[in-house]
């Protein structure tokens, strides 16, 4: 497994953008899927967005889809989420995420599906 500690959350205006970090331990990161998934309060904890190994394939939440970008630095056992045109509703916190997944396409990436967590990260949207 890997550990997974995430930052550059924040407060910032609606309309603003953040990009978060998520730093991972261990030697095989190129062999994990990476996600990232967001909790706001008394609401269950939802998907947002992951990417392959290799970075080649990305998807999307249908509510942030156009706005954040996730990447990774494999090199820098580094995985981002550039968020961009934020809204109050966009207020979390964030959670990075990763499945031992060494194959080129993205399939089964739920919550379930994740067996390593960071501890999350506080992003709040003012209006």
């Amino acid at each position: 497994q890997v550990q997974l500690v995430e930052s550059g959350g924040g407060l910032v205006q609606a309309g603003g953008s953040l990009r978060l970090s998520c730093a991972a331990s261990g030697r095989t990161f190129s062999s994990y899927a990476m996600g990232w998934f967001r909790q706001a309060p008394g609401k269950e904890r939802e998907f947002v967005a992951a990417i392959s190994r290799s970075g080649s394939i990305t998807i999307y939440a249908d509510s942030v889809k156009g706005r954040f970008t996730i990447s990774r630095d494999n090199a820098k056992n580094t995985v981002y989420l550039q968020m961009n045109s934020l809204k109050p509703e966009d207020t979390a916190v964030y959670y990075c995420a990763a499945r031992f997944w060494p194959y080129p396409v993205l399939a089964g990436m739920g919550l379930a599906d994740f067996s390593s967590w960071g501890p999350g990260t506080q992003v709040t949207v003012s209006s």
